[in-house]
């Protein structure tokens, strides 16, 4: 069956690329040395792809239970991109995806003739290996046009060459994308020895690295198959001196970055990027149809943001001193900041009540609705605290907290992650946190009592399926440990002291039970009462979810 693109593959790809620049953005941090070594690229192109893919899952629940048009996403995913744009390479990469929607959603002539109709372009709600090939072209080119001057060696080099390795390639998107990635990774080995700083650090480009992540994603998307990165080439392996270009401007370079989005027509952004250019480098402008992300590094940063305020009306203005932090245009009165403070996302109001009392700031965890690394970044500055420790509470957020956390070093906050699983795990954390205590030792702490504890959930199953307990029914009850299914019942309380009697064969000292709002006290009353029966030297406490928690959490330490 040809491997094509449609909603659902977009949809697929935006998610599979989150998770990829997840599990490569400290290696991309690494290695970034180009156009400035502050070590943020992996994490500024998570946190794009990280919106164009909020906007997506959000065009596909306006449109539920029906599916958006493939033109709906992939423009829901370019302008989620550049409303999301972080740094340099997140700006271009932004750019490389409105490149593809305009020719995906049947908005820019390529080579060739342009199907006809108002959908997208291609036949019926999907486009073939020959418009993928050309929205990859145009891609390329669009970027290049964004940038003020072009430095070959970057992710513009890459992106070109996967654009170049399609020209007249045969077969479906699946085959498409593969040879794109392949001439992506093979652009992407030849880096360090186009551009100076790279050869000498022995590293290869790090937005490429990100645009191969990218890439790699697309591919898995269209063929279900996961992809590997060639030759490992996100490594810091030491490449042979060579003769290499050297970009212009290379001394220390202006001491701020700033990045605005902007409204305005084309002939004032036209204005700008001519001012702009005067004023610093490293700039990148990209959008259109009246909404503009701006990005550049200059000295005077005010002079950059009146220059947009003259060219038009700028807004989620960003002004970063490289090694500093972040200054905000709008001067915030003084407030002095604790020592240390805890952020939690938290399942249910019942749960979240519990945390507060703890002194914890919490983030709402809503079903189907994982938060965003902003809304995390956000709650750590609310905190307002010299340091953080931040508990995700759910193994898929892993990456998203990973990624808040590196945003708020970069504001001066001390952050450590304690990779919590379950609110139970971030509770037991909570029950040794002691504020006195040295940073290190209470981390070491919270983190030792969060891994001593196995966690446990009760949820319903939507539909037949195969588990790890065997075949349940629509309506089953699954008993859930450390994340897979042990037992299937038909009663919340039976299916649930079943779970207990699995988590503590191993052993066990004290055992924590979060009801949902569905689930009566009667259940915890009997639990409780099983557990004081079965295992005499274990206590047991009883909490109550909320709404938006789970069915029932279980905590065994």
């Amino acid at each position: 069956m040809p491997q094509n693109l449609d909603a659902v593959a977009v949809r697929a790809w935006c998610r599979l690329a989150l998770d990829a620049l997840g599990r490569a953005r400290e290696e991309i941090d690494a290695i970034n040395v180009y156009p400035v070594a502050d070590g943020d690229t992996g994490t500024n192109l998570y946190l794009t792809v990280e919106s164009a893919s909020q906007a997506v899952d959000a065009a596909f629940t306006g449109h539920d239970p029906a599916l958006p048009s493939l033109a709906e996403t992939v423009r829901a995913m370019a302008h989620g991109a550049l409303l999301g744009a972080r740094g340099n390479s997140g700006t271009i990469l932004s750019q490389l995806l409105r490149g593809m929607a305009q020719v995906i959603g049947g908005e820019a002539d390529g080579p060739g003739d342009r199907p006809t109709g108002d959908g997208p372009a291609g036949d019926g709600d999907h486009v073939d290996g020959r418009i993928l090939e050309r929205a990859l072209r145009q891609a390329a080119e669009s970027a290049y046009q964004a940038v003020a001057h072009p430095v070959e060696g970057t992710v513009l080099t890459v992106a070109t060459a996967a654009a170049d390795a399609v020209s007249g390639a045969e077969g479906d998107c699946g085959a498409v994308a593969r040879v794109a990635y392949d001439g992506a990774c093979a652009a992407l080995e030849a880096t360090p020895g186009q551009l100076a700083v790279l050869g000498r650090a022995g590293v290869v480009d790090a937005g490429g690295r990100g645009l191969v992540a990218v890439l790699g994603a697309l591919v898995g998307a269209l063929s279900g198959e996961s992809v590997a990165l060639k030759g490992g080439s996100g490594s810091h392996a030491r490449v042979e001196d060579v003769e290499c270009e050297e970009p212009p401007g290379g001394g220390g370079g202006p001491a701020f970055e700033v990045i605005y989005l902007l409204e305005a027509d084309d002939a004032a952004v036209a204005r700008l990027r001519s001012r702009l250019d005067r004023l610093g480098d490293s700039l990148v402008v990209v959008g259109g149809d009246g909404l503009w992300n701006v990005h550049v590094h200059v000295d005077d940063a005010g002079a950059a943001v009146e220059a947009g305020v003259e060219a038009g009306r700028p807004h989620r203005i960003r002004i970063t001193h490289f090694g500093v932090g972040d200054a905000h245009t709008t001067p915030q009165p003084p407030r002095e900041r604790a020592q240390r403070a805890i952020v939690a996302v938290v399942p249910g109001e019942g749960l979240a009540g519990l945390y507060a009392e703890s002194g914890a700031t919490t983030v709402p965890a809503r079903a189907g609705e994982p938060p965003a690394s902003g809304e995390l970044v956000d709650a750590i500055r609310r905190a307002h605290a010299r340091e953080v420790v931040l508990l995700p509470n759910d193994a898929e957020l892993r990456h998203t907290a990973a990624a808040a956390a590196e945003q708020a070093r970069t504001e001066g906050v001390r952050v450590a992650l304690i990779p919590t699983r379950s609110a139970v795990q971030g509770i037991a954390a909570l029950a040794v946190h002691a504020p006195d205590r040295r940073f290190d030792e209470d981390v070491v702490a919270m983190t030792s009592a969060a891994g001593a504890t196995r966690y446990g959930e009760l949820a319903v199953a939507e539909r037949q399926s195969w588990t790890m307990a065997g075949i349940c029914q629509a309506g089953d009850v699954l008993g859930l440990i450390d994340g897979d299914v042990a037992v299937i019942g038909s009663e919340v309380a039976r299916t649930a002291a079943a779970v207990l009697d699995r988590m503590l064969s191993a052993g066990g000292e004290m055992v924590t039970l979060v009801l949902g709002e569905s689930v009566p006290d009667t259940v915890g009353e009997h639990l409780e009462k099983h557990v004081r029966e079965a295992y005499l030297a274990v206590d047991t406490v009883v909490y109550r979810g909320g709404r938006q928690s789970a069915l029932l959490l279980i905590g065994v330490e």
